[in-house]
């Protein structure tokens, strides 16, 4: 039987083409899921039609693509995690983490098996996470994973030479206040 492609089907060809498939595979599975129709001496002529249809349509979400390629380029995503002193994750980022904060970062749904990631990630660094977008566009993450409680040991790090630079320099107010509570 000659059938008429509503849309791409693997294997197959794109929308627009005429293939030639075994009855069974149209009626039981192109059919009933809008994939193809028969194709009749009338629709062979719309042929040229749902083609250009679907190559503009195919453009169209490529362009789409690309553009959210370019906004994933520009987001570096952080992960606080607890980690031993060999760097070593207790627990390890998932894709279907890094998807959610993705999305929430860009507004915009991704989902998680459309991240290219061959095993969770479960040690600290930087990390560039390819995420597969179309057939030919993948947009390429910037990935951070930190160790739990860096910034506050940061923050009392800089207090500390705050101190320091006080205590040394003009006001060595802290240590007469000790030595006045001792006596």
């Amino acid at each position: 039987m000659e059938v008429l492609l509503k849309k791409d089907v693997a294997g197959l060809g794109s929308a627009g083409d005429i293939a030639k498939v075994k009855d069974g595979y149209a009626r039981n599975f192109l059919f009933p899921r809008g994939l193809a129709m028969p194709a009749t001496p009338g629709l062979r002529k719309q042929a040229a039609q749902i083609k250009e249809a679907a190559e503009r349509r195919r453009l169209r979400e490529l362009k789409t693509a690309r553009d959210l390629a370019d906004r994933i380029a520009q987001v570096t995503l952080t992960f606080t995690a607890k980690a031993g002193e060999s760097g070593r994750l207790y627990g390890s980022i998932t894709s279907a983490m890094i998807a959610d904060a993705l999305s929430e970062q860009l507004g915009q749904e991704i989902d998680r098996r459309r991240i290219r990631l061959e095993h969770s990630l479960r040690e600290l660094g930087e990390y560039d996470i390819t995420i597969h977008l179309a057939p030919e566009v993948d947009g390429v993450l910037k990935v951070l994973v930190q160790p739990e409680g860096e910034l506050e040991s940061e923050a009392l790090s800089e207090e500390e030479l705050e101190a320091a630079a006080i205590a040394q320099g003009v006001e060595p107010e802290p240590e007469p206040a000790e030595e006045e509570s001792e006596d």
